[in-house]
């Protein structure tokens, strides 16, 4: 199954086979169904199609443009049920027969158009791994620690259920990796910790399936003598459609949970460093805003950030809205999170830093990490800016924490690495 869902013979394949399915159950047919009810039939799915397209973009809260070809695939299998409707007197059974096929294949070509855009599924395996909840490679439980053997040369991804007792956070389960450092002796190694926050429409895990995090710190093991940071994959919204952006507010209680919840429990079970020089926040897209956020806000608690491809701050949409939804009204809060507003009322912060990277084709991005580093220079936070290739999608995030985590290690004393 570890077939591309993003370039290659697949995608192709099936776009090119819903077309030849759709264009055969349309078909010639006689005289009436090309001059009336051929014309009719595929009209009504044009309306439907746009009238759709308006609805999902007005009402669901979506900030982020939806790619074009949504709209296309999905007026492909509107229009396959219209002609249906408009055709079923006259037609064949094997042109009825064929709408089914080309309504799946239609649909499923609209939501890789998301995937496209995003690259939340690299492959089918990871699609179909998240989507069931089928455990990730070298994942094991609490109990199982003890089993693995000390010479191991790859690290292990630990379940965890991280009590919610200070935020009252409804979250789902969440995964720590171990590098093979830590294995190697009964007293178990106080290690630094990066807690790590995916993008809007996020799982736990995407950081694996999507950003190679596992492999990418794995590969770092494997260059420092197996050392390698505790990576956190917490969940920062309880939810795949939940937008908190890091952030108390109705949504729930995102922000307690990753400052007062999630350090205690990796302290206590793993370990770990206490030290807050030793804990930083990575993210992508929405996590590398909530990585500046957290650290900026919480420098007694964090004091490294990667902000890969974030934005300026927490928003949905414009400003009133934003306040709005994530602060129920309250603008006061709204201050309160802002990045920039924080740093110019801030006094000056000692021994924090901080990583922004984003991929050249990520002008919006760009433009928020100039801004953002401008003012934390000048309130005393050390950081460095990097731009690579790419767009907006999960790729440019992985590739960007690849050449991130070096850094990152370094500013948090990771055995083997020197500032």
């Amino acid at each position: 199954m570890n077939v591309s869902l993003l370039d290659g013979w697949f995608p192709w394949t099936v776009r090119a086979a819903a077309v030849a399915l759709f264009l055969a159950a349309v078909g010639l047919r006689d005289r009436a169904w090309r001059r009336r009810r051929g014309p009719i039939a595929l009209g009504t799915a044009l309306v439907l199609t746009a009238v759709a397209a308006v609805g999902v973009t007005t009402l669901s809260g979506i900030t982020d443009p939806i790619p074009v070809e949504v709209w296309l695939w999905g007026g492909v299998a509107i229009a396959a049920f219209s002609v249906l409707g408009f055709g079923w007197r006259g037609a064949r059974w094997w042109r009825r027969a064929l709408v089914a096929p080309t309504v799946v294949l239609a649909l499923f070509c609209a939501a890789n158009s998301v995937n496209l855009a995003t690259g939340y599924y690299p492959t089918i395996d990871d699609a179909i791994g998240e989507l069931s909840g089928q455990p990730l490679p070298d994942q094991i439980t609490l109990a199982e620690l003890a089993s693995i053997h000390g010479r191991t040369r790859t690290g292990r991804i630990v379940q965890v259920d991280i009590p919610d007792t200070a935020s009252g956070f409804a979250h789902r389960q969440e995964l720590v990796y171990l590098p093979p450092a830590w294995f190697r002796s009964q007293t178990r190694p106080k290690l630094p910790v990066l807690e790590m926050i995916g993008g809007e429409f996020a799982a736990p895990d995407n950081w694996i399936r999507s950003g190679n995090a596992v492999r990418t710190a794995d590969e770092f093991a494997a260059r420092h003598n197996g050392f390698a940071p505790i990576l956190v994959f917490v969940d920062a919204t309880g939810g795949f459609r939940v937008d908190t952006e890091c952030v108390d507010g109705p949504h729930g209680n995102a922000e307690s949970h990753l400052v007062k919840d999630v350090p205690p429990f990796v302290q206590k079970t793993f370990n770990a460093a206490t030290d807050p020089h030793k804990w930083g926040v990575a993210g992508w897209s929405m996590g590398g805003t909530c990585a500046v956020d957290l650290v900026v806000e919480h420098p007694a608690v964090f004091t490294h950030f990667g902000d890969f491809s974030g934005d300026r701050g927490p928003y949905i949409g414009d400003r009133d809205h934003t306040v709005q939804e994530l602060y129920g009204g309250d603008a006061a809060a709204w201050a309160a999170h802002d990045p920039l507003t924080v740093l110019a009322h801030h006094p000056k912060y000692q021994g924090v830093s901080g990583y922004f990277g984003q991929g050249d084709e990520e002008r919006g991005q760009i433009e928020a990490a100039k801004a953002l580093d401008a003012a934390a220079k000048r309130d005393g936070i050390r950081t460095t800016s990097a731009v690579g290739s790419g767009r907006h999608t999960w790729q440019t995030g992985a590739a960007t924490f690849a050449q991130a985590l070096p850094w990152l290690a370094q500013q948090r004393g990771v055995p083997g690495t020197r500032p």
